[in-house]
Formats: structure tokens, sequence, C-alpha cells
């Protein structure tokens, strides 16, 4: 798992949002797209994408995509 693959990621999730608008710094709720069903989704590709099961808590204590990503490989895969 790398940085670079997860931003790719998560940026596939927004559809309005152009991907060059996504990098490591990007503060990913602060985005005008952010929405519940988003977040859902995140989720959901984080579980798929690197068999890890994360909480809501996690999402809302990442401020950016790289504590998200911190947080993602600092949970044991399923």
């Amino acid at each position: 798992m790398n940085i670079e693959d997860f931003v790719k990621n998560v940026a596939d999730l927004f559809f309005d949002t152009d991907p060059s608008a996504f990098t490591p710094e990007t503060k990913f709720k602060e985005l005008p797209e952010w929405s519940s069903l988003i977040a859902l989704s995140l989720v959901a590709m984080i579980e798929d994408e690197y068999g890890v099961r994360i909480k809501g808590d996690d999402i809302r204590t990442s401020e950016t995509l790289l504590d998200l990503f911190r947080e993602v490989q600092s949970v044991t895969p399923k």
C-alpha cells in the first residue's frame, strides 16, 4: 500500500471534483462534494481495497488524506 494509490482510490469516489485536487495534504472533508454518502463509500473502498475496517471516529479524527492513510496502515487487516 502506498500513498499515491490511496489518494487515487479516494479521488475516484468523488465524481465532481477534479482528481488533480487530491494530494496527501488534501483536507478531504472540506471538499464541497464531501457527504455522508462519500464517507460510506470511503469506508467500503478501504475495506475492499485494503482489507481494513475503519470506524467513523477514524474519519472524524483524520484531517488530511495522509492522516487517513496512516490510520489505515495502523489497523490490522481482517
